[in-house]
């Protein structure tokens, strides 16, 4: 992988998470890939590198990253893309995702911060 990269600059049109059936990738790529492979979903990157449109493999990592309908320099190993930077200026990462207990812990925190400013205003009018 690391002995055939090239650093190339392309028009990012679409990207999706599909099917390798349905990924428009070349019968050859489809027949060389075990066959538990073929039923999971890989990031599908439709781009436009020079006069011609191709359709390549993201890596899991870089998907995320890739804007759409904007120009990146990506570092491509045949039809896979694994690193990518922007021409013009930083990509914009996307936000993180908070996980499931992280939103059960801010859920009883923000309760619980409720009932003591409840009690403080009930403690405070009993003074008056």
């Amino acid at each position: 992988m690391e002995a055939v990269k090239q650093t190339v600059s392309m028009l990012v049109i679409d990207k999706k998470m599909l099917r390798l059936k349905d990924s428009g990738l070349p019968q050859m790529v489809i027949d060389q890939t075990p066959k538990l492979m073929r039923r999971s979903k890989l990031p599908i990157v439709k781009a436009k590198v020079g006069p011609r449109i191709m359709t390549l493999v993201a890596d899991a990592k870089v998907f995320d990253v890739i804007p759409v309908k904007k120009e990146v320099k990506a570092t491509v190993s045949g039809i896979y893309i694994t690193d990518v930077r922007g021409v013009r200026g930083p990509l914009e990462q996307p936000v993180k995702k908070k996980g499931f207990f992280a939103k059960l812990r801010n859920k009883a925190q923000d309760t619980l911060n409720k009932e003591a400013a409840a009690n403080a205003s009930a403690k405070s009018k009993k003074k008056k």
